[in-house]
């Protein structure tokens, strides 16, 4: 039943309109996985290549989360991944599209989406990759300095976490940075592997 639902959410958000970000996209980014996953990770929004795909955390990002579960002992086909906002927001500079963050307004307009996935899967951890996404989520409150990897009150899951986007692991400015973001973003998904 969940993965009919899901799919014909996925559908009616296909033609989402509710906000202006969709004229600059290529298509609606939809969260993809298991129906009745006890993990869901959520993200920002889709960056190029999942514009271009159609998939959620396909790019170098994606990449990285995929080997991040991977070292956690979490199987990505296990999970469900998604974002808050459900299309790519940026600014051309050159050839080159450059990722914008959304601002509250169109997390605001995007969220129904996010909750009617919540709905439909009711997780038993939520993940939050970033602080835009446990702001939304969460509240405004947070810190990833300060909560990361430890439970955190929500009605949307039994148990919720924050966690750092595997963009800000890949943006780390030295070999030695990345390694630490990458083995503390490890660290947090076990924590969220064990509570599921």
């Amino acid at each position: 039943m969940s993965s009919d639902a899901l799919e014909q959410l996925r559908r009616r958000a296909a033609g989402c309109r509710d906000c202006d970000l969709w004229r600059a996209a290529t298509q609606t980014v939809f969260g993809e996985g298991e129906a009745e996953a006890r993990l869901f990770l959520v993200g920002e929004q889709p960056g190029d290549r999942e514009d271009r795909e159609g998939r959620p955390f396909v790019g170098p990002a994606g990449a990285l989360l995929d080997r991040a579960l991977a070292e956690a002992g979490i199987e990505r086909d296990d999970t469900y991944v998604t974002n808050v906002v459900k299309h790519f927001k940026h600014r051309a500079r050159g050839k080159r599209r450059i990722h914008q963050r959304p601002n509250s307004e169109e997390i605001a307009i995007c969220r129904h989406w996010l909750d009617a996935e919540l709905e439909l899967v009711r997780p038993a951890v939520l993940v939050c990759l970033g602080l835009t996404a446990a702001h939304a989520l969460l509240g405004g409150r947070l810190s990833i300095g300060r909560d990361r990897g430890r439970p955190l009150p929500s009605d949307l899951a039994p148990t919720a976490l924050l966690t750092a986007h595997p963009s800000a692991v890949l943006r780390e400015r030295d070999d030695e940075l990345r390694h630490a973001a990458h083995a503390a973003l490890v660290s947090d998904l076990r924590v969220a592997r064990d509570a599921a």
